[in-house]
Parts: C-alpha cells; sequence; structure tokens
C-alpha cells in the first residue's frame, strides 16, 4: 500500500473526516515523484470543536507517528473545523486557470 494511502486510511478511521485531501508533494522537493516523502494533509472534522490549531496537529501526528518517523520527510497540516470550512467558503478552492499557455499580445 502507498504511504499517502495509508496516511489517508488511518486520518478517516481516527477522524471520520468531513473533508480529507492528502497530497504527495514529493514531485516539488529533490527526492522526485515516486518519493512519497512530502505530504500536504488537509482535514475537516467535529473532532476538532474546541481544539486550538497546536493540539489539532498533536493529535494527526500521533495518529501518524509511525510514517513520520520511518517513512515521510515532511507533512503540512491544514486542519480545520467543520464552521471554518464552511466560512472559507469559495476561498478555499484554487482559482481558475486564466490560460498560462496562452501569451497576451500587448
Amino acid at each position: 500500500m502507498s504511504i499517502g494511502l495509508n496516511i489517508e486510511n488511518k486520518l478517516r478511521e481516527a477522524f471520520t473526516p468531513v473533508h480529507l485531501e492528502v497530497a504527495d508533494e514529493s514531485h516539488m522537493h529533490s527526492g522526485g515523484a515516486n518519493a512519497e516523502s512530502h505530504f500536504k494533509v488537509v482535514l475537516v472534522t467535529t473532532k476538532f470543536s474546541g481544539e486550538r490549531l497546536i493540539n489539532r496537529h498533536r493529535a494527526v501526528n500521533k495518529i501518524l507517528a509511525d510514517e513520520l518517523m520511518n517513512h515521510i520527510h515532511a507533512l503540512a497540516l491544514h486542519t480545520y473545523t467543520q464552521g471554518e470550512w464552511e466560512q472559507l467558503g469559495e476561498s478555499r478552492r484554487s482559482p481558475n486557470c486564466l490560460g498560462g499557455s496562452k501569451i497576451a499580445a500587448n
């Protein structure tokens, strides 16, 4: 099983998320695309209600202790309650592509 899938499974089981994204960002680092060494996690769960950011991160790190100790180099965490996630609304989405491959005539 891939490390990314393992991360996703563990987080789903532990947090019953409303929304979960696990992105392998290894291709942006020196390890290369197949390194499975750098991950970004967006985790939205009601279990974070009333929890400070540091406690949310500690909870995730505890669940992923083996991966952090033995497999991955970096883990970017974006942790939200359902209310915080909904409040972000459209700002949480990636911007639409404006056709970067097309050069505008000046």
